[in-house]
């Protein structure tokens, strides 16, 4: 059913919590810094070592 136009509409938007879980903003900034400590976490292994993370790890 479509709307009439005498219904009225409300003259605030709700302000409403964002969800810490799913897809959102919050766990999208959670990811990227999680992703930039684990990569600059990957660099120092290789630095330090002086073996690639694979060879580091015995894959290779």
């Amino acid at each position: 059913m479509s709307e009439s136009p005498s219904t009225p509409q409300p003259s605030e938007t709700p302000n409403l919590e964002e969800p810490k879980f799913g897809f959102n903003e919050y766990a999208e900034r959670l990811n990227g810094r999680a992703a930039m400590i684990g990569f600059v976490a990957m660099l120092l292994v290789e630095y330090f070592s002086g073996e690639g993370l694979l060879s580091w790890l015995g894959f290779l």
